[in-house]
């Protein structure tokens, strides 16, 4: 039987008392004072005509803002109309924003369906740190008009949500991190066709990305959710995870000891360099050690023995160049996430792994580098999977966390 949501509370709901075998009648609330203004909070958004999802982390903001494009959304209030227009003609007329932001124009997602609206998915980031120039960029720019409401999730939502209320006049909803960052892998790989890939023959020159289609019988994998730290997740379903592990040596790891060693100011500037780098004049190798391969233990000579462990010794701290010390900083994190991932399967007894984060964004080195390791060390039956959208499930997931709550299973 259906119940009407027509006030707050319903009464003569007959209930029959075990003892006395009498009926009585109890008033109980229809909807909890929670539940109430959560579906008023939840019809409140789906009221605006584009929707905002962010996820702010310890180093970056993703945001997702989704254009929709039919007419049945079309406003009737003035000003929601003019605030709509402004943020969406800012948007997309640019792909650099300030300092730091940047629009992923490949990444973009179009003719995307979401309840009964289809429309276009952008996605944007910008540094954590340039917060303020964030807020006075919204303000000079006449954007705070639109949206009043903004789904977010991460650290970032509880520590800037003050400042979101008091510059801007925006609302922040918050979700669960972890909750979101599964519902945006979800939702992401059901809907976008090569979102899923490997590499295939890690560090040889013929490796290549080979998409990897997510089905039915994708559960469970292991979610290794590279930011600046590292999360490792046990995932059984779209809604059952549990975090099994995780670092705090991850891509701010990278980032803040490239800068300390490298002079660099940015993630980019600091993977850039790394490419250009020789970790081995900074690591001692097992053939340093050995003079070769270390065989009793299937060791090659190549394998790491000891990072930086060639910094020890004066003359070797002189030879080694910015660019040998920012590849060695990332040879020496990407080997600690492989190592702790390997572990966290062997006792889980999973043998899929997914790689997400930024820390992947455009960083080729350490996507090959843990393939190889996963396929070396498992000896070819576990193969490391990676995301196209790498760090943005999360602001996708609490953007879907109040648009679409209840989710229809993905045929």
């Amino acid at each position: 039987m259906e119940e009407q949501l027509s006030s707050s509370s319903v009464a003569d709901s007959p209930q029959r008392c075990g003892s006395c075998n009498q009926t009585s009648v109890v008033t109980r609330p229809l909807v909890s004072p929670t539940l109430k203004e959560a579906l008023i909070r939840v019809a409140k958004v789906k009221d605006s005509i584009q929707w905002f999802g962010v996820d702010i982390g310890g180093s970056l903001v993703k945001c997702v803002y989704y254009e929709t494009q039919d007419d049945q959304a079309q406003s009737t209030n003035a000003d929601e109309r003019e605030g709509v227009a402004s943020v969406k003609k800012f948007i997309k007329s640019n792909l650099k924003y300030g300092s730091s932001g940047s629009r992923d124009e490949r990444l973009e997602m179009k003719n995307l369906r979401i309840q009964a609206h289809r429309g276009t998915l952008h996605f944007i980031k910008f540094a954590t740190s340039r917060m303020d120039g964030f807020f006075d960029m919204v303000t000079k720019n006449g954007l705070s008009k639109f949206p009043k409401v903004v789904c977010a999730t991460g650290g970032g939502a509880f520590k800037f949500e003050k400042d979101f209320k008091e510059r801007l006049g925006v609302s922040l909803h918050k979700h669960d991190e972890m909750q979101c960052l599964i519902r945006g892998v979800h939702y992401l790989c059901h809907n976008y066709p090569d979102e899923c890939y490997y590499w295939e023959a890690p560090k040889t020159p013929h490796t290549r990305k080979v998409s990897s289609p997510v089905d039915s019988d994708f559960y469970p994998y292991i979610l290794v959710n590279i930011g600046s730290g590292v999360s490792m997740l046990q995932v059984e379903s779209s809604e059952k995870l549990k975090r099994i592990g995780g670092t705090s040596v991850g891509g701010g790891t990278f980032q803040g000891l490239c800068a300390l060693l490298a002079g660099t100011d940015s993630f980019e500037e600091a993977i850039a360099l790394a490419e250009k780098g020789d970790s081995t004049r900074v690591d001692k190798l097992v053939r340093d050690i050995y003079g070769g391969d270390y065989k009793q233990f299937g060791l090659a000579g190549d394998v790491v023995a000891s990072s930086f462990g060639h910094m020890l010794h004066p003359e070797r701290r002189k030879d080694a160049r910015p660019e040998d010390l920012a590849q060695a900083t990332l040879v020496t994190v990407t080997n600690n996430i492989g190592a702790i991932t390997r572990m966290c399967a062997s006792i889980s007894g999973i043998e899929r792994i997914v790689f997400v984060g930024n820390y992947l964004c455009g960083n080729h080195m350490s996507m090959q580098m843990l393939s190889y390791a996963m396929e070396f060390w498992s000896q070819g039956t576990m193969r490391a999977l990676f995301l196209e959208h790498e760090g943005y499930f999360g602001a996708v997931g609490s953007m879907l966390m109040e648009l679409d709550p209840n989710p229809k299973p993905s045929s």
